[in-house]
């Protein structure tokens, strides 16, 4: 039995590192299919002139690019610092909340806003990833069938359409088939790297940082606009870090170290390879590295690589949109869970048709990943540069041991290498860097307005509400008595401090109240997952013998909010309770928002605010409440 317990371990860690190569590095693995022909276009507005100093300076920026932003920003140090053991720009954002507290600063407030618009901008990377990768990789199929070109976009769309089409069927099922595909594909890539190494072993030298430094301080003019493409190598990083909560550090680290690095690193240094023996090879050194009959088989692996990582980027879109809203930036959003194993695997509706609808756009609009690679690396290097400041920020809070001087020292280099690159896609903001931009500001504006006009509406509500415990008193007092009814009441509410819209409506007009009456109130903790132990609190009000008790449901922003299973968690231990919760009725307060007179924003923000709100999940289905036994109570608040 103990013999074998060990290999039970070894078997399922090596399980997780497969699941985390199916998911986790689809996107950056499948960088080396356009970056170096992008680096090398002809038609770019900067174009690098093809020699054997300019390759092998390129092939060695790439190499300490993809050293120094993945390896050492992300997989040793970001990854270090976790929320509850899930990553990624929204789970630093929420560390900045709790390590801030009561005494958070202009600078975290700063640094928060920083971190909305670096979400914004993974918005614009959830929509360019999968345009560009598909589509380079259906562009291998020219250099086999020069006649193929018309047929690249469309046959780009139907792939991109189909991906889209199946998302409501999550990746559950398919998802024990990413691994092993991935696999193959790192495996292949690095073995076609190999075959083009050996023609010329002199680009190993390229490994070296003087190749690097000497490229960037003796062609500074030529190596600053290759930035712009050389940072299409580390796109994903940022998925390196999100998606930690699925699969642990330890997967993620193992998974780079061993296998996508050196497999990445393999084809980096065999294209450049292909090209210093062949200048024209800049035309498709990737697919070019595979003999003539292995090509077309390249290019369906290819295809696969790319679709699994837009999978990855999709779900990812749906967690950022998801922890948005329950963090109160974006309405509450109908969300599906497509595995009963896996809580991150969610299906967002309303997410998936608006990416769709993108990604189809910028297929139509660029037609080429060349052209859309220009725009992609604003997004990938905007994303990277505010997670390293938030992370830093973040450390010198947390790491107590860790001297300043080394945290101050370490986030000066790791910026000034990430300030860099994101200089250089400035400019090529008028070829196509404004469109991530664009996007992000746009999904910025949005949020930060649906924060502010929550707030306005909540402050509103609060006062029409009133008091609850001035209101449970009025009842006690109230002459004759309010009359009660069998039967347990739930009724919905935002905290303990005011009282129920429906439940004042029902006693006020009704002169009514049910014989148990619940008032329930659902929070969303900065965490990711609440333990079931500490999910419900129960408080009588101040009064054990009314039949009247608030409930607080706790949940973390990653868990499902199921109110009904909450509230059964109560009913066992609360004899002097009799709940009927199969029986019971649920009452919700419906807002109907109008534009007001109060200068409390500006006017075109409270109509984007009020036209927001329409995308919001209907209550009664987001809390899982039975729809028979559901009321539903309207008013209205003027922003």
């Amino acid at each position: 039995m103990s013999d074998r317990k060990p290999g039970g371990h070894d078997t399922a860690r090596l399980a997780v590192v497969v699941g985390a190569l199916g998911v986790v590095f689809g996107d950056i693995g499948t960088s080396p299919i356009y970056t170096l022909q992008t680096v090398f276009n002809p038609g770019d507005p900067h174009p690098v002139p093809v020699s054997t100093d300019n390759v092998f300076g390129v092939v060695s920026l790439i190499f300490w690019s993809v050293m120094i932003i993945v390896t050492v920003t992300y997989v040793l140090l970001a990854t270090r610092a976790d929320n509850d053991g899930e990553g990624g720009i929204m789970a630093l954002i929420t560390l900045l909340r709790r390590l801030g507290g009561p005494r958070t600063g202009r600078a975290a407030l700063i640094l928060a806003g920083l971190g909305i618009f670096g979400a914004a901008l993974f918005f614009g990377d959830s929509m360019i990833t999968p345009a560009i990768s598909v589509l380079s990789a259906v562009e291998g199929v020219k250099l086999i069938e020069p006649s193929f070109d018309d047929w690249v976009v469309p046959v780009t769309a139907v792939i991109i359409v189909v991906l889209f089409l199946v998302q409501r069927r999550g990746t559950a099922t398919v998802g024990r088939f990413f691994g092993p595909v991935m696999i193959l594909w790192f495996v292949s890539i690095g073995t076609l790297g190999i075959t083009g190494i050996a023609k010329h072993p002199a680009i190993l030298e390229a490994l070296s940082p003087t190749y690097a430094i000497g490229f960037l301080a003796g062609h500074f003019g030529i190596a600053f606009f290759a930035l712009a493409a050389i940072v299409l190598s580390v796109t994903g990083a940022e998925a390196l870090y999100a998606d930690m909560g699925h699969f642990g550090r330890r997967a993620i680290v193992r998974g780079w170290m061993f296998l996508v690095l050196p497999a990445c690193v393999l084809s980096y240094l065999g294209q450049g390879a292909l090209i210093l023996e062949d200048n024209s090879n800049i035309d498709g050194p990737f697919f070019l590295l595979a003999p003539g009959w292995a090509r077309l088989p390249l290019v369906l692996l290819a295809t696969a690589a790319t679709v699994i990582a837009s999978q990855a980027v999709i779900t990812g879109a749906y967690s950022v949109a998801a922890q948005a809203a329950e963090l109160g930036y974006l309405p509450r959003l109908r969300i599906a869970h497509t595995s009963a194993t896996t809580m991150g695997q969610i299906y967002v509706p309303w997410i998936n048709w608006l990416l769709l609808a993108s990604v189809l756009t910028l297929v139509f609009a660029f037609r080429s990943s060349a052209a859309l690679a220009y725009a992609f690396g604003m997004a990938v290097t905007g994303t990277i540069t505010i997670a390293t400041l938030l992370f830093f920020y973040v450390a010198h809070a947390k790491w107590k041991n860790v001297p300043t001087w080394v945290l101050i020292g370490g986030a000066t280099l790791l910026l000034l290498v990430d300030l860099l690159f994101v200089a250089a896609n400035l400019t090529k903001l008028a070829h196509g860097a404004w469109l991530p931009l664009l996007i992000a500001l746009t999904a910025f504006t949005i949020m930060t307005t649906w924060q502010r006009g929550r707030s306005i509406v909540t402050a509103e509500r609060t006062r029409q509400e009133g008091s609850l415990s001035e209101f449970i008193e009025s009842m006690h007092a109230a002459t004759p008595p309010i009359t009660r009814v069998p039967g347990t009441a739930v009724f919905l509410n935002r905290g303990k401090q005011t009282a129920p819209l429906a439940l004042r409506a029902n006693v006020e007009h009704n002169h009514v109240r049910h014989e148990h009456v619940l008032i329930l109130s659902v929070e969303t903790k900065p965490v990711p997952r609440m333990p079931a132990d500490e999910r419900v609190v129960v408080d009588d009000l101040g009064y054990s013998d009314d039949g009247i008790s608030y409930i607080r449901a706790r949940f973390g922003y990653m868990d499902t909010p199921d109110l009904l299973g909450a509230l059964r968690q109560i009913a066992p231990d609360a004899p002097e309770r009799p709940l009927d919760l199969d029986r019971a009725s649920y009452f919700l307060s419906k807002i109907e928002l109008r534009p007001g007179p109060e200068p409390t924003m500006a006017r075109w923000r409270k109509r984007l605010f009020i036209a927001t709100s329409y995308i919001t999940a209907d209550a009664a289905e987001h809390f899982g409440l039975p729809r028979d036994r559901t009321v539903i109570m309207g008013s209205h608040v003027e922003v």
